[in-house]
């Protein structure tokens, strides 16, 4: 019954989840965290972190950790957790399989029309939201700890994540070694 509820629960984050990846992070979160509970904050932290550092899309990568990890978590084994993989990675994929093969030939046909171009208009800040949303819903104790709990954790995390994000977008450095730098930076002052 598990493999059910994944692929549903997939299939909707897959068909309403615009902005790609980081945008559907929040629906993952909400999901497998706090509507379903297969899955713990920290889990989830640690399923988004294997997910930006493996090749691929960063949305299919968690799919695919969530849909094992949710398994796993119920009691079943190996196998039958790699089943909970593929279910939930085939589920976040498919509405995007289908639309594309549906609306290939009409966006080709109607893409530079006012309506298709005013649809658009709407969903860029929609998605901007979303990836706003992905970056407040990460930012949480598991992730940078509290200043009560650990003021050295806490403001090394504030400063990795303020280091981070200046070098990536006023220094422009590749993300992958800042994500690099982080962990080297991380192993260093938090060991």
């Amino acid at each position: 019954m598990i493999y059910l509820y994944l692929f549903i629960t997939f299939f909707q984050i897959g068909l309403f989840g615009f902005g790609g990846g980081y945008g559907m992070l929040s629906l993952i979160q909400g999901e497998v965290v706090h509507n379903h509970g297969w899955l713990t904050t920290g889990e989830f932290t640690d399923i988004v972190a294997i997910s930006q550092m493996t090749p691929g899309p960063i949305g299919i990568n968690s799919a695919t950790y969530c849909g094992y990890t949710a398994v796993h978590n119920a009691g079943y084994g190996y196998w039958m957790s790699i089943l909970g993989s593929v279910t939930a990675t085939f589920a976040l994929v498919l509405p995007s399989l289908i639309l594309m093969i549906l609306i290939s030939r009409l966006f080709m046909k109607y893409m530079n029309t006012p309506t298709v171009q005013s649809v658009f208009s709407g969903l860029r800040p929609a998605v901007v939201g979303l990836l706003g949303a992905a970056t407040l819903l990460l930012m949480t104790p598991e992730n940078f700890s509290a200043p009560s709990v650990n003021p050295w954790q806490f403001w090394i995390s504030c400063f990795l994540f303020v280091a981070t994000m200046v070098g990536t977008w006023h220094f422009k450095i590749n993300p992958i070694r800042m994500i690099c730098y982080s962990g080297f930076a991380g192993l260093i002052l938090l060991y």
